[in-house]
This record gives structure tokens, sequence and C-alpha cells, in this order.
């Protein structure tokens, strides 16, 4: 498959630069799986499509306010920091720009309680920082930390909880699974008393997941690779929904990529903790999931190639059309998809 495949075209007046105030007003647009039939409704109106017996799969991660700017000693240049990865013992796996100022040895002070080093430069241009401070370092960092949204939002975020889900929990994500921004307690509180049973996966979405594809062969992009876990809970909670006829409905692609990730030959489950790089494209073969609640993904994305793969190519190019002439607002902030 080529990423020309996986191309349409998107004005850039659709790009949702801020959250709506009710989060469960954003639209939602629905695509019958099998026949491409689509039907525009509002994101409340999910439950329409959930049965008594399915399973609905969430992604419990939490992003932190990863973007942080520190002051290089003794220079005074300012530098920004992106936290990735908690490597362990204080060091974290960061992006820093601009690159050229933060070369291993340099220091940079954040705020009184917090100083860094630059302990190494890896050979994807990824600094090892190591973080030296006084007090609790989760604190300090949801004190001088903003929210690491996508580039392609350029309005300030007024409420820093508006890039999280409102079931957030585990802490360790660069970006936000974004499909669920639509839910509120009242929505998931609703969903439950109907029959419909609710599961957590983690998965710490990395930056990677913005990163575009930039080979033509999509077979020659290479993925990047997430932490993901699956409690045994959740396992048991959906391999009974399968016994039993339900569904499972995967809330985002970053849920899709966990539960196929983890699922055996034979579609079942068990608690695991590890690293996926799974990259989910056309004709690829779906073991775990029946349904699938997602944005709007960009243009050549592994996001879209990934849909593609739920929905057909075909039917989701024609559902994304249809979502540009009838002015749906696209990427994070923007409206919702139900495929089913």
């Amino acid at each position: 498959m080529k990423k020309s495949d996986f191309f349409y075209d998107l004005p850039e007046e659709l790009i949702a630069q801020h959250p709506l105030k009710e989060r469960s007003s954003s639209r939602l647009l629905y695509m019958d799986k099998a026949t491409g039939k689509i039907e525009h409704l509002h994101f409340y109106d999910v439950v329409k499509f959930l049965k008594p017996g399915d399973c609905l799969v969430l992604n419990d991660t939490k992003v932190l306010p990863a973007r942080i700017y520190g002051i290089k000693n003794p220079t005074g240049a300012k530098v920004e920091f992106l936290l990735l990865k908690d490597m362990g013992d204080d060091v974290w796996e960061c992006i820093t720009g601009p690159g050229k100022r933060a070369t291993k040895g340099t220091k940079f002070d954040f705020c009184p309680q917090m100083t860094a080093d630059i302990v190494d430069v890896l050979e994807n241009g990824n600094r090892l920082v190591k973080f030296n401070y006084d007090g609790i370092f989760m604190d300090i960092l949801n004190e001088i930390g903003e929210m690491p949204l996508p580039h392609y939002i350029t309005e300030k975020l007024q409420d820093k909880d508006r890039y999280q889900t409102v079931y957030a929990k585990e802490s360790g994500s660069a970006a936000a699974p974004t499909a669920g921004f639509h839910f509120t307690p009242q929505l998931l509180d609703e969903i439950k008393n109907r029959g419909i049973n609710i599961a957590f996966v983690t998965l710490h979405v990395g930056i990677g997941t913005f990163r575009p594809v930039k080979t033509e062969n999509v077979e020659d992009h290479k993925m990047h690779s997430e932490f993901y876990h699956i409690p045994q809970t959740t396992a048991d909670l959906i391999n009974r929904t399968k016994q039993n006829g339900g569904r499972v409905i995967a809330v985002g692609t970053t849920c899709t990529r966990t539960l196929e990730s983890a699922v055996n030959k034979d579609g079942f489950l068990k608690e695991v903790s590890q690293d996926t790089n799974i990259f989910i494209y056309p004709p690829y073969k779906f073991k775990c999931i029946d349904g699938l609640i997602t944005n709007f993904h960009l243009p050549e994305s592994t996001l879209i190639m990934l849909v593609s793969a739920f929905a057909g190519r075909e039917n989701v190019l024609n559902a994304y059309k249809i979502a540009v002439e009838e002015k749906y607002r696209f990427f994070s902030f923007g409206d919702a998809m139900i495929i089913i």
C-alpha cells in the first residue's frame, strides 16, 4: 500500500483549536462497517449503538504536563524540554529544542526546586536528562509543566484538564487518547446502567503518534514503541464478553493497538505488561475488537491507516469526505465517529 492511498483534502479551518464546552455535545458520525452507511448524530447518542452484554474498553492513561522550559547555565539560553519516557533514577528521555544548546554535560535551571544535567545524546537526537530536585518530582512538574499539545493546535489551552479524559488515572503519556475526550461521568453511568460493561487498559501514548509516515511504501514505515498494560480483570471481562456473544468496542486507536497486540491466535487475552510497536494497516485481520470509536485523523497518518484496516479504505475516505462537506471538527479536540 502507498502512503498516498490515505490522503484526503482538509481545509485548515476544520482543525479544532479548542475543546467544546460540553464534552458529549460533539458531533458523532456513525458508519456501518459492513455497508458504509452513514448517519449524523451527537456523541451523547453513542448509547444507541451499544447493547447489553457489550464491553466498552477505555485507555486510562494520564497525560503528563510534559513540556517544560529550562535556562542553560551559565549562558541564560532558554530551551524547551519534552519529557518522553521515565528511564528510572530520575533520568528521562527528552526531546530538546533547540537541541544544539543541550549538549552532553550542560546544566539547566527550571525553577528554584529543580535543575537538570544532560547525561547523553541518543542516536535519534533525543537526550537523556538527569533531574535534580527538592520535593516530589510530579508535584513540581504539575506546577511548571504545560500540556504537550500537538503542533496543529496553536491556541493556548485554558484548562489543563480538557487535555485529559475524565477517567485518566495512570500517569505516563506524552499525548492524550483523544477519542475518550467525549465521555462524561454521566454518560459513562448511563452506559453502565444499560448493562454495558466498561473495562480499562493502559497505553502510554508517545509523541511518535504524531510522527508522519515518510516512506511512500506503507510497509517500510518504522512504527514507534509504546508501553501498555492489561490487568487480569480486564482480560477476564473481555474474554467473558466474547464467550457470551457480546461485542468488544475499543475507544480509540490506542485501545485498539493494545488489544490487538495482546490477543492470542484464539482471540483470548491474559494479563500483560510490555511494549508494543504494532502497525495496523490494510489488510490486517482483527482478532479482538468488534467496534471502534475514534476521532478524525491526519491525512496519510498511521491512525487513518488503522481505521481503514478496520472499516475499509474506501469506506473511511468516503466518510472523511462527507465529514469535510458537513464541516465536522477534526483531530484532537474535534468530533468523533463510531464504526460498528
